[in-house]
Order: structure tokens, then C-alpha cells, then sequence
């Protein structure tokens, strides 16, 4: 079986239902989606923390649940498709849980003092990305599930706290951003 179709050679790409542009943003928040779960993944791969992966699982199926419902059209999504409030619940537990846990800096922090804590970083940012292109589709002409909006915007918290919670684990405090006054 080939991999590959060549259907997309001329810059378009099927939504269930709609052939768009493969510039059509609700293919472009797809893409930073995938983009987000794959960094998690790499995150996943570097992580010390058992929790961090079990966790982080939880999240990469919660995106790929996501990046589904959106690309159906509105007319054929499946309602099993659609991001259940308990899954924005849920997110903000983990979050909670690890709030708890981890003394946060009371400043800002440069990432990158431990692996699993920079990879999980870098992730967050990316979903950060992901998240503002939730919000300017779904300003425009696509409103999209106000879950999705609302768990965009409690994951790069939850990224975060794992980014943390990698560095606790390696008794590293991460560097502040600031540099210290000489």
C-alpha cells in the first residue's frame, strides 16, 4: 500500500465532508495540534517521572480526540467525536494535583534544566501557539466546540507543572529568566 495519494499535489486536503486548502485554518490548528502531541510524545520519550508519561498519554488522546472532531464538518461530526466537558475537568485536576505538589519559582523560569523538563516546555509552547489558533478560528468564519477552547487553555498549565515536576524530580531548580543584579 502506498503512503501517499498525490491528491494533495495542487495545495488542497479532504475535512471529512469538505475538500479546503491545506492553508485553511482549521487545517493549520490541526497541524499545531499534531506539532503539540508529537513534542508530548518527545517529552513522553525523555521523562523520568512515571506520571509525567501516564499523564502525558492521557493528553496525546485528548489532542488526537480533538484534531478528529475538527476535521469533520460540522454536518457529519459524529457526537463521539465531541470534546466532553469532563475532559476540560479532568486536565484542570491534573493541573491541580501537581499545584499542590511542586513550590512553583515566583518568577519566570528559562527552560531547559533538566531534559524531560525543557522537552515538556517546549511543548507547552506549542500548544500556547495551538491555542491562539483555536482562538482566531473560531473568531472567524468556524466557530469551533468551546471545550476545545477551554482545554487549550488550562494544557500549557498543565505542560508546565509536568515541565516542574521533571525538574523536581532531578532536584534541579530551574534558572530564573531574570539575570541577577551584580
Amino acid at each position: 500500500m502506498r503512503l501517499y495519494t498525490g491528491k494533495g499535489d495542487q495545495g488542497t486536503t479532504d475535512l471529512l465532508g469538505e475538500r479546503v486548502g491545506k492553508d485553511d485554518p482549521r487545517i493549520g490548528l490541526i497541524g499545531a495540534l499534531d506539532e503539540t502531541t508529537s513534542l508530548i510524545g518527545f517529552a513522553r520519550a525523555v521523562s523520568r517521572v512515571e506520571r509525567s508519561n501516564e499523564w502525558a498519554i492521557e493528553v496525546q488522546r485528548d489532542l488526537y480526540q480533538i484534531m478528529a472532531e475538527l476535521a469533520f464538518t460540522d454536518a457529519l461530526r459524529p457526537d463521539a467525536y465531541v470534546l466532553p466537558p469532563e475532559r476540560v475537568t479532568r486536565i484542570g485536576e491534573m493541573t491541580d494535583q501537581l499545584s499542590a505538589e511542586i513550590e512553583l519559582p515566583r518568577h519566570f523560569v528559562l527552560p531547559g534544566d533538566t531534559v524531560g523538563g525543557g522537552a515538556f516546555d517546549v511543548a507547552r509552547a506549542v500548544a500556547r501557539r495551538a491555542e491562539r489558533e483555536a482562538v482566531t478560528l473560531n473568531q472567524g468564519d468556524h466557530p469551533i466546540n468551546p471545550e476545545i477552547l477551554r482545554y487549550l487553555n488550562r494544557l500549557s498549565s498543565l505542560l508546565y507543572m509536568l515541565a516542574r515536576q521533571e525538574d523536581q524530580a532531578e532536584g534541579v531548580t530551574p534558572l530564573k529568566a531574570k539575570k541577577p543584579a551584580r
